[in-house]
């Protein structure tokens, strides 16, 4: 009876966590989910990341320059401006404040508006933040945030995680079914006080929001509380929504006792 005769060389299996075809595995998804909750932690963290202003809008609304050709994008190019002002007002009001409360532009890293947020705080000579998500049209991240603080995931609930955990303050502009759903994922978290902190919400452009929204109406039907109708405030221009959030800082975020405790 024959034997059989060993081969000459076994090579060394990968390590498990340098297994790519593991790693991409349904079984690994746990580890997936929590790369991309501490790889952007221990980032942020060496970066000094404390605080953010959250952007949302649509990556749909182009600047002037690129909608003259198209009436109804011309039309909406307007909150693209106003987005870059406010990003450019907020990030060189924050260069002023103390170090423990300074605070940085955060936004979802595409285009349209979010690309608007990044370039009003680059123009202030700020870094700022970019919550990027891989989706099947590919989407880069734009060239105004900060290469050291963008951030590419896959989850979308670790995203909006990542959106809420740091923010001081969110604005909301006209946006579709991402940004409805990731205003309204914040509301519910602010309603709930599922946060101890406190984070005014500004919804930019009230005639789209009062038209598209009909928040009161929530109320009038009993679904959610008259109360619940203080959680958010409209503004028109970059100055408004600039004035609101200055005033709220300063009667809230700037008066708060530091250390910051993080939410659970």
């Amino acid at each position: 009876m024959s034997r059989r005769t060993p081969p000459k060389d076994h090579p060394n299996p990968p390590l498990a966590y340098e297994n790519a075809e593991f790693l991409e595995s349904p079984p690994a998804r746990v580890l997936r989910v929590e790369s991309e909750l501490l790889e952007p932690e221990m980032r942020l963290r060496m970066n000094g990341v404390r605080h953010t202003v959250v952007f949302f809008g649509s990556a749909r609304i182009l600047p002037h320059e690129e909608a003259k050709s198209d009436p109804a994008l011309e039309k909406m190019a307007k909150y693209y401006a106003g987005a870059e002002e406010l990003a450019f007002k907020l990030s060189h009001y924050s260069s002023h404040l103390p170090e423990e409360k300074k605070f940085l532009i955060c936004s979802g890293g595409g285009p349209g508006i979010m690309e608007a947020a990044n370039r009003g705080a680059y123009e202030a000579g700020q870094r700022s933040v970019a919550f990027g998500i891989k989706l099947p049209m590919e989407q880069s991240i734009n060239r105004y945030a900060s290469p050291e603080l963008a951030f590419n995931f896959h989850y979308f609930f670790i995203r909006k995680f990542w959106f809420f955990f740091l923010t001081r303050a969110l604005v909301v502009f006209p946006g579709g079914f991402g940004t409805m759903d990731e205003m309204f994922e914040m509301l519910t978290v602010i309603q709930t006080r599922k946060a101890t902190k406190h984070v005014p919400v500004i919804l930019y452009g009230s005639n789209f929001w009062k038209e598209v929204v009909n928040i009161p109406a929530l109320a009038k039907w009993g679904t959610i509380s008259d109360d619940d109708l203080k959680l958010y405030k409209y503004a028109d221009t970059p100055d408004e929504a600039f004035d609101l959030l200055k005033a709220d800082f300063e009667a809230n975020f700037l008066k708060s006792p530091e250390p910051y405790k993080p939410e659970r």
